[in-house]
């Protein structure tokens, strides 16, 4: 089997995936675009699910969570396209373009994904870079920094609202450390990437955890982990094979480890 293959000229990625095994777990601090040449894309931010298919395009919020399935779909292999507009890109933008006296009251997008709608510019932006999804040809980084400025010329034309969400560079503001991981322990986030999602950086957010937990935020990640193993072993009847990844650790002898720990029994003891 050929090997999945992600190459990336000037945050411009070309996706190629050959196995439906596992899901991409993707969770972009940044603005992004994913273009489906071929293939199925299903985004799942853990309420819905978002079925992406061949010739459509998906708009991503920064830092959203959310899981990417890419599948073969009707006998193709996925294949898609994924432009990442940075920070430093937009205020560069910005600038040029000449949003500077934009009103601070604009209405924004919701923080959602968006499949985008078929327009002539949208189909004339991927029709130009499809023959770089040869990996054997390479374009130059300044054709890439003209593509992704056309491609956010496409998103300002395609709904008033992009500009004023995309132009945003407040500092982000600081969400409930505890409703977001509860909502999210499950995942494999790591500590930095916790206190990014909450809006603080990492000293921050220790010093905030400090005032709602005796815990650190390790030690609660993985009480919080092991207690939902044991209720899915206990009463779900689901074994440790199942269970070690579904609730976020790596492997099923770090998992063992800490569980045994934790309970006093080894994991297959509650199984039986």
């Amino acid at each position: 089997m050929l090997p999945n293959l992600i190459f990336n000229y000037n945050n411009v990625f070309y996706s190629f995936i050959y196995d439906d095994l596992s899901g991409c777990i993707h969770r972009s601090k940044e603005y992004a675009i994913n273009y489906v040449y071929s293939g199925e894309m299903i985004l799942d931010n853990g309420n819905e699910r978002i079925h992406v298919r061949k010739g459509q395009c998906v708009f991503i919020p920064r830092d959203h969570h959310i899981t990417m399935y890419k599948k073969t779909f009707e006998g193709e292999k996925y294949c898609g396209i994924f432009l990442m507009f940075t920070r430093n890109f937009l205020r560069e933008m910005y600038g040029k373009l000449g949003y500077n006296r934009r009103s601070s009251n604009a209405q924004k997008l919701d923080n959602s994904v968006v499949i985008l709608p078929d327009t002539v510019e949208l189909a004339s932006l991927f029709a130009s870079m499809t023959p770089y999804l040869n990996p054997d040809i390479k374009p130059k980084d300044e054709f890439m920094e003209l593509k992704l400025q056309e491609g956010l010329m496409t998103l300002l034309s395609i709904d008033k609202r992009f500009a004023p969400t995309m132009f945003d560079f407040s500092d982000p503001w600081k969400i409930d450390i505890l409703n977001f991981m509860e909502n999210n322990y499950m995942s494999d986030l790591s500590i930095e990437e916790i206190a990014h999602y909450t809006g603080r950086s990492l000293a921050t957010f220790k010093r905030d955890f400090k005032k709602i937990s005796d815990l650190t935020p390790e030690k609660w990640l993985i009480k919080k982990r092991l207690e939902k193993a044991y209720d899915l072993m206990k009463h779900s009847k689901k074994k440790v094979v199942e269970v070690y990844a579904e609730v976020g650790f790596r492997n099923p002898s770090h998992f063992s480890t800490a569980f045994k720990k934790h309970f006093g029994v080894a994991p297959s003891a509650v199984t039986v």
